[in-house]
């Protein structure tokens, strides 16, 4: 599935609809760092919407960042910081979460969960549902 049919971006679409501005998708900033590559150089992590003129950053969180999911977290392969990806990914999760609004901004976490979605994480793209569940989400 490409990237601009996936749930993460359906889920942009409509709060960039809800907020009536366009998001920066996947920005980075400076003070948001991965782990050290193997040449030691960070790489900046990128979250997944960034309204700056509204000082907000939202964060579509699917299953595997709260479930153990070997597809995702590749137990038997360790990253470059030396655990798996599903311990690396609750790592950058929680940089987010402190980072962001320690530099003033709001972090809206929107997970599966929030919307109209499957057993299995999948959201049914149910627009009355999810604008509404959006709209509470982002408080406007």
């Amino acid at each position: 599935m490409a990237r601009g049919d996936s749930d993460e971006a359906y889920v942009i679409d409509v709060c960039e609809w809800v907020l009536g501005s366009a998001a920066l998708r996947q920005h980075t900033f400076d003070w948001l760092p991965g782990d050290p590559g193997k040449n030691g150089s960070r790489r900046r992590l990128p979250v997944d919407a960034f309204w700056p003129e509204h000082d907000l950053v939202v964060e579509y969180r699917e299953l595997q960042h709260d479930n153990p999911t070997p597809h995702f977290d590749k137990p038997h392969r360790i990253a470059v910081s030396g655990i798996h990806r599903g311990e690396q990914r609750a790592l950058y999760d929680a940089r987010r979460d402190e980072g962001i609004p320690a530099h003033g901004m709001r972090l809206v976490v929107i997970k599966p969960s929030d919307l109209d979605a499957t057993a299995r994480g999948r959201l049914r793209r149910n627009m009355d549902h999810d604008l509404a569940a959006i709209r509470r989400l982002l408080d406007t």
